[in-house]
């Protein structure tokens, strides 16, 4: 069997080659130049690399090698889409045709372009189900009255954000707004709400968009954004259940309790 990889930054493409193979896949993987792990090479069949915008050779990559279902996994960074891209024109006749230029439009358009050669994109999940955080909370602190005050208007108000297609994460701190995700990222946002709260605590709410398409871009979290929640003096972390990933999960809630961090997986129904 085979299957195609649109890998992206971080561990995510590493940890779905691994089990592919397991599952007796043959990996064929595109990665990019500046963004995705060259260790990769090791994890896969075979690995292509292309600059962000080599639409067309991406397309006969995955053609040559007869692959027809293709997950895309990994971030990348959005700050970098205004550095070294070189689009092809079968981009830019994407990107003429593409009215809005929000995440997913853009993504779910790229699979509508791929489908048009018989190339489908499948959930990034569907051979690590185990990663989508589960609902409830992980650690021994519980989020305390205040805190989760905040969870509820926080949720609410990423919702609103989410509708926008702007970002996947707020922080929030006594019902007021301290930082909204943008291009930077989480691990900025994160610490740009740090900075407003002055190290005083706050809810960090990271959820999916409602019309998230979960073939791609789930919000994902690990040891990494403890870690800056802790440097930001965050002290609760909440993620959506069933629809956000979450890596190194053991070691992310055993750094939680250490540094007294709450976490939640918290479902729309609550």
């Amino acid at each position: 069997m085979k299957i195609g990889l649109i890998a992206g930054a971080g561990q995510f493409p590493a940890l779905f080659s691994k089990k592919a193979a397991e599952k007796g896949y043959l990996v064929y993987a595109v990665g990019f130049k500046g963004e995705t792990d060259p260790a990769l090479t090791d994890c896969v069949k075979d690995l292509e690399w292309l600059y962000l915008g080599q639409v067309n050779r991406l397309i006969k990559y995955f053609k040559q090698h007869e692959i027809t279902d293709v997950v895309m996994v990994g971030s990348i960074q959005k700050v970098n889409i205004f550095k070294d891209i070189r689009p092809d024109l079968k981009a830019l006749s994407f990107i003429a045709k593409t009215a809005r230029t929000h995440d997913d439009s853009v993504l779910s358009r790229f699979a509508d372009l791929l489908l048009k050669d018989d190339i489908r994109i499948l959930a990034s999940t569907f051979l690590l189900p185990e990663l989508l955080s589960p609902e409830g909370c992980w650690t021994k602190r519980r989020p305390d009255k205040a805190e989760r005050k905040d969870i509820e208007q926080g949720w609410k108000i990423a919702t609103e954000i989410g509708k926008l297609d702007i970002g996947q994460c707020i922080v929030i701190s006594n019902g007021t707004v301290l930082a909204v995700e943008a291009i930077d990222g989480t691990d900025e946002t994160i610490k740009r709400g740090g900075q407003l709260s002055h190290k005083n605590g706050a809810v960090v709410v990271k959820r999916s968009k409602p019309a998230q398409d979960l073939r791609f871009d789930l919000p994902a979290s690990g040891c990494q954004t403890i870690e800056t929640m802790h440097r930001a003096g965050a002290t609760v972390l909440v993620l959506e259940a069933g629809r956000s990933l979450s890596f190194d999960r053991e070691e992310m809630i055993a750094l939680a309790d250490k540094y007294n961090i709450s976490i939640v997986g918290f479902k729309e129904s609550e």
